[in-house]
């Protein structure tokens, strides 16, 4: 794909990193985005923590901008902190 991609080329990217999601996290992504829900009404709803929902919210984030990323050359020092994220995060 070419350096700036077209809108159905995005659309395409943010479909397939959606589809990539875990389930719940694909849910609270689109609850957030898409119904307005609030982090304290999907908490609710889900039986999760306040705290959790805004994770499970910036990982989807995450993970979106690393659909829209692909086929790009990641930089090096990118490519560290993932793996330093990723690390903390078990």
């Amino acid at each position: 794909m070419s350096e700036h991609p077209t809108d159905p080329e995005i659309i395409e990217r943010l479909e397939a990193g959606l589809l990539r999601m875990p389930k719940l996290r694909r849910e609270i992504f689109l609850a957030i985005r898409l119904d307005g829900l609030s982090y304290a009404e999907i908490a609710e709803r889900t039986g999760l923590s306040v705290e959790q929902v805004e994770r499970h919210f910036a990982q989807s984030m995450l993970a979106l901008r690393d659909a829209l990323d692909r086929g790009r050359p990641i930089p090096c020092w990118k490519r560290i902190l993932r793996r330093i994220a990723e690390r903390w995060q078990r």
